[in-house]
């Protein structure tokens, strides 16, 4: 198919790299549409570990053009950083890196703000990576913001920030030295801009194949996700449209990417947590840290409540399921198939945080395995107690999982035929 869209459809760190690494074998385009680098998306090969933040998992194969889109807000800085270490590993930019320049620009003073934000006492703690993604993101919805276009001409730049620094009410103008700080990264960038809404549908009319990278998870939708503890952008499949100026009805086919558990970083409701022994256990055999930050992640049973609202919302056409193998020597593992709010039995996720954080999962039993599955890349050859946990989940979610991932290499994938 011409056009396909990876999606987190949890809280996040589904491994989402893992898949897109895996789908971009046959894709020629790799597309982030969303979010800005307090995404981490790691992906190991050939025995080396690369963490991503801004740049599409894609940029590993070195025949793939790499685009980010207008819906990426980007830290310039940050973004230079990220190419530089991966230019001294040996991989190249040049031709196949694009950037569309409305993109907006993360500044020093988003950072402070964000950092703010979440120290002060008096509001209600997001748990924000402190990348300044959101205050980012609400400038641009305020029409204040500087996009990756402006670093071109002075005199407009100068304006924008002059904007902008009376608009956060900051005394100081913007330094000259600021400025020209600027003037000199959009110099490194000039070569990478292109118009991405063209580029990319002229691509799919030449029979090119897409593939879209999402970063976050659906549950941190701005819209959707678990509000207020989401994070600032659209993150399921609609904000493909919003984020690279691409048309739904070219999205020919969204793999959804659920963990075979769940996890969350930072504050918010999660039903099925597990603040015990086995929710350490998971951590440990998941290495449940985060990328960008090295938080350790809260840790819980596979909630298929919330995993079919996103399944529906994202219109989720297959399922890649993955960390299956962190869950070999487990007696028993359970799954969440209903909520309990206020003595009420519902499968219904719910709209707001409140109510979230109200909910009694009522789970159901299966048994576990012992053996170790990162060898196996055969279905067939899975333990009777994997592949029954497997067509369960399938079950629960309405739809085909036609991905298995048994360990964190490009290689420990299960493809299902037939699916």
């Amino acid at each position: 198919m011409p056009s396909k869209a990876v999606l987190g459809c949890v809280w996040g760190d589904e491994a989402k790299a893992k898949i897109v690494d895996v789908l971009a074998d046959t894709a020629d385009i790799i597309v982030r549409f969303q979010g800005g680098n307090n995404a981490g998306h790691t992906i190991r090969l050939n025995n080396e570990r690369y963490v991503f933040h801004l740049i599409p998992s894609g940029i590993l194969y070195p025949d793939k053009i790499c685009v980010l889109g207008a819906g990426v807000v980007i830290d310039p800085f940050m973004l230079i950083d990220e190419m530089e270490s991966l230019e001294k590993r040996g991989v190249s930019f040049a031709g196949r890196f694009f950037i569309d320049p409305r993109a907006s620009v993360v500044l020093p003073l988003h950072r402070d703000l964000d950092g703010k934000a979440e120290a002060d006492e008096k509001q209600t703690k997001i748990g924000t990576t402190r990348r300044g993604i959101g205050p980012c993101y609400a400038d641009a919805v305020a029409r204040i913001g500087v996009r990756m276009g402006d670093l071109f001409d002075r005199d407009y730049l100068t304006q924008r920030l002059q904007n902008i620094y009376r608009y956060h009410q900051i005394e100081q103008a913007p330094s000259e030295s600021f400025i020209q700080e600027l003037m000199v990264v959009g110099q490194r960038f000039n070569g990478y801009l292109k118009q991405i809404p063209y580029f990319l549908n002229d691509q799919y009319e030449a029979g090119k194949e897409i593939l879209f990278e999402g970063a976050q998870g659906s549950l941190l939708d701005v819209t959707f996700g678990s509000y207020p503890f989401v994070t600032s952008s659209h993150v399921v499949s609609g904000g493909i449209a919003i984020g690279a100026g691409f048309s739904p009805k070219r999205i020919d086919n969204i793999v959804g990417v659920y963990k075979s558990y769940c996890t969350r970083v930072g504050a918010g409701p999660f039903p099925t947590e597990l603040d015990d022994a086995v929710g350490d256990r998971i951590r440990q055999q998941g290495n449940e840290y985060g990328s960008t930050t090295g938080r350790p992640r809260r840790c819980g049973w596979f909630d298929a409540v919330a995993a079919k609202f996103t399944a529906m919302v994202n219109g989720v056409d297959e399922i890649a399921l993955t960390l299956l193998d962190v869950f070999s020597g487990f007696d028993i593992i359970r799954i969440c198939t209903q909520y309990r709010i206020d003595g009420v039995i519902t499968r219904e996720f719910p709209s707001d945080a409140k109510k979230l954080s109200q909910v009694e999962p009522q789970y159901l039993d299966l048994p576990g395995w012992q053996e170790n599955i990162t060898g196996i890349r055969d279905y067939n050859s899975l333990p009777r107690n994997a592949k029954e946990y497997i067509n369960t989940v399938e079950q629960l979610l309405n739809r085909p999982i036609t991905i298995i991932s048994v360990g964190p290499d490009r290689e420990q994938t299960i493809r299902r035929s037939g699916k």
